[in-house]
């Protein structure tokens, strides 16, 4: 990675791993503008560098996100149609880059993950839970709804069982997090990173091109017709067979036999 310097995140990196810390400690890692920019800035650089296959998202301190930053909050309510526009575009933006981004992503979720918090589980490819997280759309008690963050979180849970949270911005745990389809695995608190650090490991394992290849394959096969998704499918594989990747991949596993 690059030696940009942020404020509001912080980004170590093990081997081909990079961790992105949401670095707010203070206020419970929340979002403002700045956290955005940054947020946004890293996701690009995370994408042009070819030294990082795995990216895991945490928090520091006792909290993964608390949502909007209550400054934030205050400056909104003042804000124009316009301002609102602007705003809402760049909380969406950062969620795009993530859940488009051709590199496998892990949150590791090691406290309450609230609001805008909760975009960051819908868009990571692997969601691995502390027993101490909490999670809350709790937008519609501020007269709001989970919008840009909202197609995310329905693509990873079960959407008939996420009506109830939308609705009614309750706090549930990992556990029936884990149940509706939006956590993939709950652990203890204490080896929260350690489990991150395996799934990387294991992500790891794979062939990048493979991986971009699998989530667009992921995205995109289950919205198309059968009539046009054959094709697609076809020209998929026909290309990656016939790719340096794949015929580096296969042969080693042939000559392994």
């Amino acid at each position: 990675m690059s030696a940009t310097q942020y404020e509001t995140i912080a980004l170590e990196q093990d081997g081909a791993a990079l961790t992105l810390w949401l670095n707010r400690p203070q206020v419970k890692n929340a979002f403002n503008a700045r956290l955005l920019c940054e947020l946004s800035c890293a996701l690009d650089e995370i994408a042009a560098d070819a030294s990082v296959r795995v990216l895991i998202i945490s928090g520091r301190g006792d909290c993964f996100c608390a949502g909007a930053d209550l400054e934030w909050m205050r400056a909104v309510v003042d804000y124009t149609f316009e301002q609102n526009v602007k705003d809402s575009q760049a909380i969406a933006d950062v969620f795009f880059k993530l859940y488009t981004l051709k590199k496998p992503t892990i949150a590791a979720v090691n406290g309450a993950a609230i609001g805008g918090g909760m975009g960051f589980v819908g868009a990571c490819d692997v969601v691995i839970a502390s027993q101490s997280a909490v999670f809350g759309l709790s937008e519609v008690r501020l007269g709001l709804v989970p919008a840009c963050i909202g197609p995310y979180i329905l693509r990873r849970a079960v959407p008939g069982r996420m009506r109830r949270y939308f609705l009614t911005g309750e706090r549930f745990g990992p556990d029936a997090a884990r149940e509706i389809g939006l956590v993939d695995e709950v652990v203890p608190a204490a080896e929260l990173v350690s489990a991150a650090q395996r799934m990387a490991g294991s992500l790891l394992s794979g062939m990048p091109l493979a991986q971009g290849k699998a989530k667009e394959l992921l995205e995109r096969a289950s919205e198309m017709p059968l009539s046009e998704v054959v094709p697609y499918t076809v020209e998929m594989i026909a290309k990656l067979r016939a790719g340096e990747e794949a015929q580096r991949g296969m042969r080693k596993f042939l000559e392994k036999k």
